[in-house]
């Protein structure tokens, strides 16, 4: 819940053309995308090598090229040009001829969508493909208001859900003291948090106890662990009263929050901890200065409580026109 992003992985054919426009100053290598429930994306499916898309079953929140903004018209179209020529020549990496090209999760307002629409729409009709670029889901966002403090970030919001929302903090505080606090040893501390979250969501989420449960596992420790313990992404853990009730990660960048995940104890259901971990994470950011509190990927009711507006992501879809026999 970026990012989080889905790395779109590159054939060795089209490294050549790439190369020509050098690495990024401050490339560094990056892993995959997260697994299970809310999972990332991931490279190819080499075992469906007719059609170019994340795996199955995966749920990146946001999708990218990783590349200077300025490069992104170049690394588009060598990309388009490269499944043109793949189009009428044999690949060996992927002898089975692609069918479409499905490409989700690009931000609107992310230059990378028009870039690679732009790139695959030069060449739509002398290929005889089809293209489209449509509205696919939608990433919540709540706007903070700069230079206020979060009571007047409360009375922005719907009078019903300010009420709630007051009321529900009030009841907490008075069990006892409310406290958000980082995880200064994220790698140590993730197995409480997993155990929070399997507490809520059970078979559920991110963690059962199956083959795709200790994926997640491993996947969500290298994270943290290629994150570093200064890096953006942060667990935080919510205690009421001295009890540790809940637990969040979420991913922070110099004006948002965009937020990941989350577990609580079931036993500390009546006290609405969900609410209060929001509104403590909430809370810290507009202290910080950030001005953009992300719910990412999907449309949950609760996302809309807290002033969020639909920000929409998109879906590049392209075929190949069965009926032209040049592109078959």
């Amino acid at each position: 819940m970026g990012d989080p992003v889905f790395r779109l992985g590159v054939p060795a054919s089209l490294v050549g053309r790439l190369s020509r426009l050098g690495p990024r100053p401050d490339a560094r290598r990056d892993r995959d995308g997260r697994h299970g429930r809310r999972g990332g994306g991931r490279g190819p499916d080499r075992d469906r090598p007719a059609h170019a898309s994340p795996r199955r079953g995966t749920h990146a929140d946001y999708a990218t090229i990783l590349a200077d903004p300025s490069d992104l018209p170049a690394v588009s179209d060598a990309l388009a040009e490269h499944l043109a020529e793949d189009a009428r020549t044999a690949d060996p990496e992927h002898p089975s001829e692609w069918d479409a090209i499905d490409l989700r999760r690009l931000r609107c307002g992310d230059p990378t969508a028009d870039a690679l629409a732009d790139a695959f729409g030069r060449r739509e009709i002398a290929e005889g493909w089809t293209l489209n670029l449509e509205r696919e889901d939608v990433c919540p966002v709540a706007h903070l208001p700069a230079g206020v403090g979060f009571e007047d970030y409360l009375a922005t919001l719907d009078k019903k859900a300010r009420h709630e929302i007051r009321r529900k903090i009030r009841r907490a505080e008075a069990t006892g003291e409310v406290v958000l606090s980082r995880s200064t040893d994220p790698f140590t501390d993730l197995e409480a948090f997993i155990q929070l979250h399997q507490h809520k969501w059970g078979a559920a989420g991110l963690f059962p106890t199956t083959p795709g449960g200790d994926a997640s596992r491993v996947f969500i420790r290298r994270l943290f662990e290629a994150a570093g313990p200064d890096g953006p992404l942060r667990l935080s853990f919510l205690t009421i009263g001295g009890r540790r009730v809940a637990a969040g990660i979420h991913v922070e960048t110099d004006d948002t929050v965009m937020f990941y995940n989350a577990g609580i104890d079931p036993a500390a259901r009546e006290l609405s901890v969900g609410v209060v971990l929001i509104a403590e994470l909430i809370r810290q950011a507009i202290e910080t200065g950030k001005t953009r509190f992300d719910f990412l990927r999907g449309n949950e009711p609760y996302k809309y409580e807290w002033g969020s507006i639909d920000e929409p992501i998109q879906r590049l879809l392209v075929r190949r026109d069965a009926a032209n026999p040049e592109t078959r």
